[in-house]
């Protein structure tokens, strides 16, 4: 059984035991994080729709993590202006502990 979830603003393909990182979510590692199912499959039964409404995909999380590196660079020709900067982003590693339909 997989199941298709929103996680940030990208959908995700998990099953029991995954371990994925996805955007950052308030809590402490151990706590429990509930995300949104978009379609359920069980072998060949594929849920979708109204009948998600009782579904759930329960995840743990495991710890904080940063995305890769970003170097913004801007530079105007003739003018000497050059300006540089970085960014990483927050995200959070989580394990999915259980899926219920």
């Amino acid at each position: 059984m997989y199941a298709i979830v929103r996680a940030g603003g990208r959908q995700e393909k998990v099953s029991v035991g995954d371990v994925l990182i996805i955007d950052q979510v308030a809590g402490e590692p151990g706590d429990a994080v509930e995300l949104t199912p978009l379609m359920l499959v069980d072998g060949g039964a594929v849920t979708t729709g109204d009948k998600l409404a009782k579904a759930s995909v329960k995840a743990e999380i495991v710890k904080p993590a940063k995305g890769p590196k970003i170097t913004i660079l801007k530079y105007k020709n003739k003018t000497g202006y050059r300006k540089r900067q970085g960014h990483r982003q927050h995200q959070t590693q989580v394990k999915v502990t259980a899926i219920e339909a």
